[in-house]
């Protein structure tokens, strides 16, 4: 069977496959025409004792996992100003008025309040420890350091409730 012939059966799963990736229908419309030309061109480089299917379907991952990339790279926003201006500029809290925040004081003493067995892995954990370090350092089982920062979180949301 001819090459282009097997890629036009595949056109149906391989736009299932896209819009499985993408959630989106013209998203995986456009992924499905880029698989489609990329293979084509590509279509001296296929052998033929190789997976058809899976050689089709790998091109679509690849170009899905590219085009994302892409678009992460291009938001990223790199401040190059000499005095890091933008970086230095305060971010958005999310709350429409000063008095919806909390202050770092009342979240600390709100904190302060929990039990060491609580307090401890929370904090390590805010700090920017993963849950294994946590566990390792305080010598206890990843479930109950996991539980313990679940419940320190449920804690914390019902003490700091009023506040919303």
């Amino acid at each position: 069977m001819q090459f282009q012939q097997r890629l036009l059966q595949l056109q149906d799963n391989l736009l299932n496959f896209a819009y499985m990736l993408t959630c989106d229908r013209e998203e995986a419309q456009d992924l499905l025409q880029d698989t489609t030309l990329k293979a084509l061109d590509n279509s001296e480089k296929y052998i033929d004792n190789i997976n058809f299917k899976g050689w089709i379907f790998t091109i679509m991952k690849n170009i899905f996992i590219n085009n994302y990339r892409r678009v992460v790279r291009s938001q990223t926003m790199i401040d190059q100003t000499e005095d890091l201006y933008h970086l230095n500029l305060p971010q958005e809290s999310g709350f429409d008025t000063p008095e919806g925040t909390l202050s770092i004081k009342e979240i600390s003493k709100a904190i302060s309040s929990f039990p060491d067995e609580y307090k401890i892995p929370f904090s390590m954990h805010v700090a920017g420890f993963k849950y294994q370090e946590i566990a390792d350092k305080m010598d206890l089982p990843l479930g109950t350091v996991k539980s313990r920062i679940f419940f320190a979180r449920q804690r914390l949301q019902i003490i700091l409730k009023d506040y919303r």
